[in-house]
């Protein structure tokens, strides 16, 4: 069963292992490593560790060369909004990564795999896997094809309050506020309802695991809705 289902993650991420005991490691969250008594190391812990570093300097390499007329301090911001943990767990979202996660019993009781934290952390280990199981190119290649792909639609959503924030300013408008509209769900995995305010005008709502992240998605969703009414924007 675990077999067909690294299989299928291969397929996904369009990468085929040769040393399938890498993938199976960058998947591995202590919890299980513990429950199963596994090895103390082969969670993946280190695997990130290592991965975290080849991403910083893919994601360098390729704003250098894209973003020819950028300072220093402006390459490091983009490059941060990049690499941060929601940025990565949005990407790893896209390809379900977080459902291939192997989880102690626990930690998937406490909604561990709904988690950005978890889920950037497992995205660092596949490209670490990856980077040992053939090199940098191949890790390269991963990381252009679900990472530093679409950056402009990725770069809305990763920075969506800040943009709605400052097109609002533009404009000389009210300031935005966020309302929290509920939340539900049990403690350990609650969802938030939030709804992004210009006055008494609604521009957007979003749902999230935090207060943060919902706001994010109804800035996100203000900033879909503004672009449609005005494409120039």
């Amino acid at each position: 069963m675990l077999e067909e289902r690294l299989t299928e993650l291969e397929e996904k991420i369009q990468y085929r292992f040769h040393n399938r005991r890498l993938l199976r490691q960058a998947l591995t969250h202590s919890s299980y490593a513990n429950e199963q008594r596994i090895n103390r190391f082969a969670d993946y812990e280190r695997l990130e560790f290592l991965g975290d570093a080849v991403l910083e300097l893919v994601s360098s390499d390729f704003l250098f060369r894209e973003e020819k007329d950028m300072a220093e301090g402006q390459l490091t911001r983009r490059r941060s909004s990049i690499v941060c943990e929601p940025a990565l767990a949005f990407c790893a979202r896209d390809i379900a990564l977080e459902e291939y996660i192997l989880l102690g019993k626990g930690e998937e009781a406490t909604g561990g795999r709904r988690r950005d934290s978890i889920v950037s952390d497992v995205m660092e280990a596949v490209i670490g896997a990856i980077y040992l199981d053939s090199g940098i190119e191949e890790a390269s290649g991963f990381i252009h094809r679900f990472i530093l792909s679409d950056l402009e639609h990725k770069q809305l959503f990763y920075d969506a309050k800040t943009i709605l924030q400052e097109m609002i300013q533009q404009e000389g408008k009210e300031t935005l506020h966020y309302e929290l509209l509920k939340e539900e769900g049990p403690e350990h995995a609650k969802t938030f309802l939030v709804e992004v305010m210009l006055g008494d005008q609604k521009l957007g709502s979003g749902s999230g695991h935090s207060k943060k992240a919902a706001e994010q998605q109804a800035a996100y969703q203000a900033l879909l809705y503004r672009r449609q009414e005005n494409p120039a924007k």
